[in-house]
């Protein structure tokens, strides 16, 4: 596992901590909308499209990395 993630490290050009700190970054915010995702779900005139807008954000982020 050690090796994997040393490759997965050289492949995206970053230190342990600056993934860590990206990657941590990208999972809270994620957690937080998907709680607005379920608000949303629960009642539809809440965050119409909170959710789907950060997701659209995080791929971009994503996929420039």
């Amino acid at each position: 596992m050690i090796f994997e993630s040393r490759q997965h490290l050289k492949a995206v050009n970053e230190s342990y901590t600056k993934h860590f700190l990206i990657a941590a970054k990208i999972g809270l915010i994620m957690i937080v909308y998907g709680l607005i995702a379920i608000l949303h779900a629960i009642i539809p005139a809440y965050f119409q499209t909170s959710a789907s807008n950060k997701i659209k954000e995080l791929n971009l982020i994503i996929t420039k990395r």
